[in-house]
């Protein structure tokens, strides 16, 4: 709890929740990141750009991309060249209008994935072990159902 106490907080903000949950975030996100430089050679940013379009289907396109990872279509655009180089897109236009490029990753993109998520699990899993008093699955779950209750709330 002491470094809870410690951490750097803007005095008008003070002690509270979204403040606490932007600092949790940003603390495993760069852990996330050291870890995944080390063994892996990328950036949580550029893991998490895989992850996602691994997850969409049908294949996206750069819009819908940009859409689910909460950045702009430039964003998108302008990266999509370096994961293509890197080995880990594939792009192709849509045979249904010629204008639009659909995003894939590819097979070695999918083997990465298969690698680096257990090895993420487990290092994060292996971190709070020693954490007494937080119930980690019980964490889990209410945090799932905050994002369900923000969800339901959008308009």
């Amino acid at each position: 709890m002491e470094d809870l106490e410690r951490m750097p907080r803007p005095s008008p903000l003070g002690d509270r929740i979204t403040v606490t949950l932007h600092y949790l975030v940003d603390r495993m996100d760069r852990y996330a990141d050291q870890l995944l430089q080390e063994r892996f050679g990328m950036s949580y940013s550029q893991f998490m750009f895989i992850a996602v379009l691994a997850d969409l289907a049908p294949p996206p396109d750069i819009t819908t991309l940009a859409t689910c990872l909460g950045v702009s279509k430039a964003a998108v655009s302008k990266r999509v060249p370096s994961f293509v180089e890197a080995g880990w897109v594939a792009t192709r236009a849509d045979p249904a209008n010629a204008r639009r490029v659909l995003l894939e990753i590819t097979p070695a993109a999918g083997r990465l994935l298969d690698e680096a998520l257990p090895v993420l699990e487990r290092s994060f899993t292996e971190t709070f072990d020693d954490l007494d008093g937080v119930d980690l699955t019980r964490l889990h779950d209410d945090l799932k159902t905050v994002i369900r209750h923000l969800d339901s709330k959008e308009h």
